[in-house]
């Protein structure tokens, strides 16, 4: 286990620790995570940067690209070193057209399970999650039980290590406990949208990774000012403030902010070691009350 890993490390289970500064592979497919990337090359000196800056925890699924990023972590890795720890998603499939189709029958989820054990050149995967309602939250899946329990069941065969969920509501993180054990969750959740504290305090109680997607987008104007303020104090970037709100807000979150540059990279490990001071912590927790300000004074602006 590295000992240098950024943020610490976070142990949900036995054999599965991970690095609290994690990385998410999403962005090294092409335009709209669709093809292959811009510039190859520079994809596979993202993961070996990643690698080397102390990171045991990298995102990723076999429908980015489709396929593409799972290749390049491949080419850029394999042999993997043993401390790392690869986290992927099945629950969705591309349309040719680029379309994200929810694609969630039992068969077709062994089935992905499978692809992403081949492109990746696994024999075992990690741990997978279970992708369910939308990007932007969960929504009803009446058949969680028979989804959830195919993946238990290759989970007992040896294909899959740990099981996790993501896109999902702390009703469904119950049911799906009862069927195996649940090691972490990804969903929504950021400074500016935290619908989730009470899910995320649960997973501290439980000992569950919280892995937050769309870490640093969602923002008002208002909001911005703040954040962009308390940054300029503390001579970092709003989105390293961002960031090291998150891994500061509870010790079950792991972040997996995704980039196509190393010099991104670099900058949001960064962010794992700047300390919030108290101060701070508390202008930045009333953001969430800034956004019902806004919306009384009719001030509005895009997401970022």
């Amino acid at each position: 286990m590295s000992s240098t890993a950024p943020g610490g490390t976070l142990t949900p289970a036995p054999g599965l620790t991970l690095s609290r500064m994690g990385y998410g592979a999403m962005r090294l497919a092409g335009p709209g995570v669709l093809g292959p990337p811009r510039d190859r090359a520079e994809a596979v000196a993202v993961l070996r940067e990643a690698v080397g800056l102390g990171i045991t925890h990298i995102d990723t699924s076999d429908f980015y690209g489709p396929t593409v990023v799972n290749e390049i972590i491949r080419e850029a890795l394999h042999p993997y070193p043993p401390d790392l720890r690869i986290v992927t998603k099945v629950g969705a499939r591309r349309g040719s057209d680029g379309s994200w189709i929810m694609s969630r029958e039992p068969d077709d989820l062994r089935a992905q399970v499978r692809e992403n054990l081949d492109h990746l050149g696994l024999d075992t995967l990690d741990a997978v999650n279970l992708r369910l309602g939308v990007p932007e939250g969960p929504a009803p899946e009446p058949r969680l039980a028979e989804q959830f329990g195919a993946l238990a069941e290759l989970r007992e065969q040896g294909l899959v290590r740990h099981l996790g969920l993501s896109s999902v509501s702390s009703a469904q993180v119950t049911e799906a406990r009862a069927i195996a054990p649940v090691v972490t969750v990804q969903n929504l959740y950021n400074l500016a949208d935290r619908r989730d504290d009470r899910l995320v305090d649960r997973c501290a109680a439980e000992n569950i990774a919280f892995a937050p997607f769309f870490p640093l987008g969602g923002f008002t104007p208002l909001q911005s000012r703040t954040l962009t303020g308390v940054a300029a104090r503390l001579d970092a970037s709003p989105q390293q403030v961002a960031l090291a709100w998150l891994l500061q807000r509870s010790p079950a979150i792991v972040l997996i902010p995704g980039t196509s540059s190393v010099a991104h990279l670099r900058e949001n490990v960064a962010a794992a070691r700047l300390d919030l001071p108290p101060d701070a912590v508390a202008e930045l927790d009333a953001i969430g009350g800034e956004k019902e300000t806004e919306a009384e004074t009719g001030e509005s602006g895009p997401d970022r």
